[in-house]
């Protein structure tokens, strides 16, 4: 898998997304208002030059402040399991502890840097996928100098493995049947699997439907009627009733009200 795209996530008013899950390692720095993270037993906050290690498979309730300023806004990237891997391997990374849950930290200037260069170029020319993924694995190499690093993926579960697909064609109708061709196993062996991780077919579609709205509706100027279209919505009030069941706020209110200069993170990748 090519290196993801860092994103700017901006927010104009407080809101608080509930149990939000962590799916790939993450890392976020706060360049305006604050990340306040809650979970039964912790409570993390990250202000300005400050920033967050997310380990994947966490779950947090999250809020986003604007705490006085005229927006919260911050840069996101995920990790692929693969370079959490070559990171892992290095003579920098040895010996460091483990982010198991989050990990608060400074963000200096050479740390913000790193993380800048791996946002989509404002040039329509995208970026090369190994200069990329060598600018991913620079961000992975500066947190591992600060100290911290994130434990190695073992090989990706069943449940991450229907995500990953379904992600590709969110509005695809998915069935039990299209995914066990898919996957080149029975009906009855893809069932089983995931009932024995505790899910079902069903489940996993809605939850990344969902968190992929979340996503679009953060860090791209696209209507909500839209982001519900593209994640498989046919009915505007039934994705907003979806979206604030599972986020606890409606669609509207994470709406990410981008400044005119900003970019369209999702649609430039």
């Amino acid at each position: 898998m090519d290196a993801a795209h860092g994103a700017r996530v901006v927010a104009t008013q407080v809101y608080t997304l509930k149990t939000l899950t962590i799916r790939d390692d993450a890392f976020i720095a706060v360049l305006g208002g604050r990340k306040t993270l809650h979970a039964p037993h912790a409570r993390l906050s990250a202000d300005v030059q400050q920033g967050v290690m997310l380990a994947r498979g966490t779950q947090w309730d999250v809020t986003n402040d604007p705490a006085g300023r005229r927006e919260y806004a911050a840069l996101a990237i995920a990790f692929p399991a693969e370079l959490i891997r070559e990171c892992h391997a290095l003579e920098a990374a040895a010996g460091l502890p483990e982010v198991d849950a989050a990990q608060v930290l400074a963000v200096d200037e050479e740390l913000l840097a790193a993380v800048q260069r791996t946002l989509p170029p404002v040039a329509a020319r995208p970026l090369a996928g190994a200069l990329l993924r060598h600018r991913v694995l620079e961000v992975l190499i500066l947190l591992a100098q600060r100290g911290h690093r994130f434990a190695p993926a073992e090989s990706l579960p069943w449940p991450e493995r229907v995500r990953r697909l379904v992600a590709q064609r969110l509005h695809a109708d998915w069935d039990v049947a299209t995914l066990a061709t898919a996957f080149h196993v029975s009906e009855s062996t893809l069932r089983r699997r995931l009932e024995g991780s505790g899910t079902t077919l069903a489940a996993l579609v809605r939850d990344i439907r969902l968190e992929t709205a979340l996503g679009l509706l953060q860090t791209t100027r696209l209507p909500v009627g839209e982001v519900a279209a593209r994640c498989g919505w046919k009915s505007h009030s039934r994705f907003t009733v979806a979206f604030q069941e599972r986020w606890g706020v409606p669609p509207s209110v994470v709406r990410a009200r981008l400044k005119d200069d900003a970019q369209d993170l999702t649609e430039t990748a």
